[in-house]
């Protein structure tokens, strides 16, 4: 093995030309060539943030050149802040320094290089004596060693992705299945639930009516007030036995609704009401009402005293209640 150290005389052109010309090199390059630069991180001899150890890259750039036999290793300090370098082949372990006596550049000042020249196969590690977090290593390999290695781990690598990608496909295609069988089993779980919840809400609906009555224009005028809106509904007023007011289906959109009775009640021939419920909901969507459906509410009007009378009743079940001094309820069972 030759040693040759030399003094590079360079203008700042130049050092640029190198240091971006290295850049641009892919991880390759180094290898399977016969030439082979290395330089010094920017900064490497005071701070150690270029160290492997500390997360850096490395502060030999490359970390790991890789060159033929009979190849030729060009080692420049080239770091900008002009602090001085070395290139000692060896190992150090803290401040133990091992060098192997391969090659050893000494304290090269800005721009100075060693020039080294492979006579065998091997791996050489090498440091600064200076700054032990330097540390870097140099692969010597037969010419063209690499050809074979780098076609089988292309190929390996290729066939990694291949695999790694089917797997990724299989992966995703099983989570979004299972996602989509979960998406599919909470709606129905949740369909379920408010379909269930409806129909409490529907089996728990009271409706509450309150009928009061005036005499107006020679008849008997009723009003109904409702507890909820849209109330749904059958009216019925009989008077000794014979209807004298029938209307059906009649929706109310409001509170209240009043009807006109073309008769007059009397203590001795009262008038009976009777409103049933058929629904609570829109006209026209029989199929989606809601409450309570048959609960009637009845009361006997005797319009010379006034009625007021609430009557509260849940499916089969017939409450009248509320009557004031000025009304007389009657209630039929």
């Amino acid at each position: 093995m030759g040693l040759m150290k030399t003094k590079a005389i360079s203008s700042i052109f130049v050092l640029f030309a190198i240091a971006a010309g290295m850049a641009s090199m892919a991880p390759d390059a180094f290898a399977d060539h016969p030439e082979v630069a290395i330089g010094t991180v920017e900064g490497s001899g005071f701070g150690q943030d270029c160290a492997v150890s500390n997360g850096g890259t490395g502060c030999y750039t490359p970390m790991v050149a890789t060159v033929d036999v009979g190849g030729v290793v060009t080692m420049t300090n080239n770091d900008p802040t002009g602090s001085p370098h070395s290139f000692t082949a060896g190992t150090i372990d803290g401040f133990a320094q091992s060098p192997s006596g391969v090659f050893d550049s000494g304290l090269l000042l800005a721009d100075e290089a060693l020039t080294w020249t492979t006579t065998e196969a091997g791996t050489v590690p090498y440091y600064c004596m200076l700054h032990v977090w330097m540390i870097g290593e140099i692969v010597v390999q037969e010419a063209h060693a690499d050809d074979n290695a780098a076609a089988e781990e292309a190929a390996a690598t290729l066939a990694a992705e291949e695999a790694a990608a089917t797997l990724a496909a299989e992966e995703a295609a099983a989570t979004l299945a299972a996602e989509e069988a979960e998406a599919a089993a909470t709606l129905a779980a949740e369909e379920a639930e408010a379909a269930a919840t409806l129909a409490a809400e529907e089996a728990d609906v009271e409706l509450i009516v309150e009928i009061s009555e005036s005499t107006v224009m020679g008849g008997t005028q009723i009003e109904l007030e409702f507890n909820v809106l849209h109330v749904n509904y059958d009216l019925t007023a009989t008077q000794n036995g014979e209807v004298v007011f029938e209307k059906t289906k009649f929706h109310s959109m409001e509170n209240i609704a009043t009807h006109q009775i073309d008769a007059v009640g009397s203590p001795d021939n009262p008038i009976d009401v009777k409103v049933v419920s058929l629904g609570i909901g829109a006209p026209g969507n029989e199929d989606k009402w809601t409450g309570p459906v048959g609960q009637v509410t009845e009361l006997q009007v005797v319009p010379e005293f006034g009625t007021i009378a609430m009557m509260v009743l849940v499916v089969a079940i017939i409450s009248i209640v509320a009557v004031t001094a000025k009304s007389r309820v009657v209630p039929r069972f």
